[in-house]
């Protein structure tokens, strides 16, 4: 199931499939490590649901939400 990072709930994993956006927003997250293929694990939301902390490739990442609508994520099915 294809879920953008915003809408992954507290413990899901999944792998980016694609990254959206243009310009800078695109540009920082590649930066970051947020590129296609690589799993991500949403570690913790903040009580408003914004920012966002993931693990991704060995360490742990704060994006805010209008970062992580940007990319589109592969739910794995045995989650939690």
């Amino acid at each position: 199931m294809l879920k953008k990072l915003s809408e992954l709930d507290i413990g899901e994993t999944g792998l980016i499939k694609n990254v959206e956006g243009e310009g800078r927003i695109r540009r920082r997250l590649f930066d970051m490590g947020i590129t296609p293929g690589a799993e991500v694990y949403l570690r913790k939301k903040a009580p408003l649901g914004d920012p966002l902390e993931i693990t991704l490739r060995g360490y742990e990442l704060t994006l805010r939400k209008v970062e992580a609508c940007n990319v589109i994520i592969l739910v794995k099915e045995n989650n939690k």
